[in-house]
């Protein structure tokens, strides 16, 4: 059997925003107490919130965390089943940091800790990540680790329905009745969203649920909407029902993608743009964070609007982080994630879903026809090629691409290119020998044509 607690195995498994594992060979109940232990010295907390998701293992590896946390001397308060932005809210809400037990999109064989300080203020690798890791790999969170002199409480208590309150209190849906179709992927919005559209009431939103039995073996698709072809199944039933929208979300729900009326699966981008006009309609002139491979649409129209559009590094915590400097009143990324100031910076897919259901409940129109004015350039969606030297690669294709007309090139995060007619960036996988591009032109076919030349000399070699 594995050693889980070896310094390969946890330097292996501790990313640079979480930990995430293969179990029991990589992530088990001993790595999830020395875990518990090794957070509680790091952050200094006195009291710690803790939940975790529908993953047969999840129950289990969260108890060990609070017993672990409890050795440390933290109290614990278990909030039991939750999608990960009920624990954002949670340790917002009461003021406490947290850990939820999740592997978000992952396939069933995986499990993973995502942990934050009070407040949701995200714990990665520079911010004490590596600093747990560290603990547990030397031993001290375990064969040396010294129990607190009197060891921390561990109790339970519910959020689930102030967390639902406090989304509606952001987002109240009122207007014209719609029919929405969510799949939650048998992921944990089938947990967070009938007591969000309980809430909501029938007389407002006719709900057809899919996939809402909480199954962390994954029965009917991967929860990974990202990958669209996850999205079939909600693609075919948003037209059969004749619904005015389709909600994806992955397993731990803090992920939402849109389907439209027609069967189309929506860019995230495109959901970026629409939340940022109505943020921007509540609070004229903030300002708005987008990653880098956001569509450019989305700084056209925050500035367009009287905004201040920030562009950032892809992750959470750079999102997060630039969020704090600026004060910003919303970010998005292009993978579905979407961070709201309102809800301690943190994002939320229950959130984002609720933005896009109360701008087409107050419409007239279809949801189509709603983001057609948030809907500007084609884009590639990210497409991986497999590359010996991820940074040699790069280079070469800043050379290639750095004399030609009217191109501006940066190393922000990868290789960004951009052209008054196109841009793409190349970023390398943290954990895998890939490249990823992202293009965008102002029609398919500019869209195609930089893609495929960009493409072509990735997997190449640049030659």
């Amino acid at each position: 059997m594995a050693d889980t607690l070896s310094a390969e195995n946890v330097h292996a498994i501790f990313k640079a925003y979480d930990v995430r594992g293969t179990v029991p060979d990589q992530l088990d109940e001993a790595l999830a107490l020395a875990t518990g232990r090794a957070y509680v010295q790091v952050v200094g907390a006195s009291t710690v919130v803790v939940g975790h998701d529908m993953r047969p293992s999840s129950p289990g590896m969260a108890g060990a965390f609070a017993q672990g946390a409890s050795e440390a001397g933290a109290d614990v308060i278990m909030i039991g089943l939750a999608s990960t932005d009920q624990l954002y809210f949670a340790s917002g809400h009461l003021g406490h940091p947290g850990a939820m037990f999740t592997a978000s999109h992952n396939p069933a064989q995986y499990n993973g800790i995502k942990m934050c300080r009070a407040h949701a203020v995200p714990v990665g690798a520079d911010s004490g990540l590596h600093e747990i890791r560290d603990l547990i790999a030397s031993g001290a969170a375990t064969d040396g680790f010294t129990p607190a002199a009197q060891a921390g409480t561990i109790s339970e208590h519910d959020v689930l329905e102030a967390y639902a309150a406090h989304l509606l209190s952001l987002a109240p849906v009122t207007g014209r009745r719609l029919k929405v179709v969510a799949d939650a992927g048998n992921g944990m919005a089938g947990w967070t969203a009938p007591a969000v559209f309980n809430r909501i009431g029938a007389e407002q939103v006719d709900l057809v649920p899919m996939y809402f039995e909480l199954d962390g073996t994954f029965p009917n698709h991967e929860a990974n909407p990202l990958d669209e072809t996850t999205l079939a199944d909600l693609k075919a039933r948003v037209l059969a029902e004749g619904a005015d929208i389709g909600l994806a979300f992955d397993g731990d729900a803090d992920r939402c993608f849109l389907v439209d009326e027609k069967g189309r699966a929506v860019s995230p981008s495109t959901l970026t743009a629409l939340i940022a006009a109505r943020e921007l309609a509540k609070e004229p002139g903030a300002t708005v964070i987008h990653n880098l491979i956001t569509s450019r649409a989305v700084p056209e129209l925050v500035t367009e609007l009287g905004g201040t559009p920030v562009r950032t590094r892809v992750g959470h915590s750079f999102i997060k982080a630039t969020m704090a400097e600026t004060d910003a009143i919303f970010g998005g990324e292009h993978s579905g994630h979407f961070y709201f100031r309102d809800f301690w910076r943190a994002d939320s897919g229950m959130l984002a879903a609720l933005h896009a259901l109360a701008a087409l409940a107050g419409a007239e129109g279809t949801l189509s026809e709603l983001l057609a004015a948030y809907e500007r350039y084609p884009m590639s969606g990210e497409i991986n090629s497999e590359v010996g030297d991820q940074a040699a690669v790069m280079d070469a294709l800043e050379a290639e691409y750095a004399g030609r007309d009217g191109v501006t090139t940066d190393r922000l995060d990868g290789l960004s290119v951009s052209h008054a007619d196109w841009t793409f960036n190349v970023r390398p996988s943290n954990t895998e020998p890939l490249l990823r591009l992202n293009a965008e032109g102002r029609d398919e076919e500019t869209m195609a044509a930089v893609r495929d030349d960009v493409l072509a000399k990735i997997r190449g070699g640049v030659a």
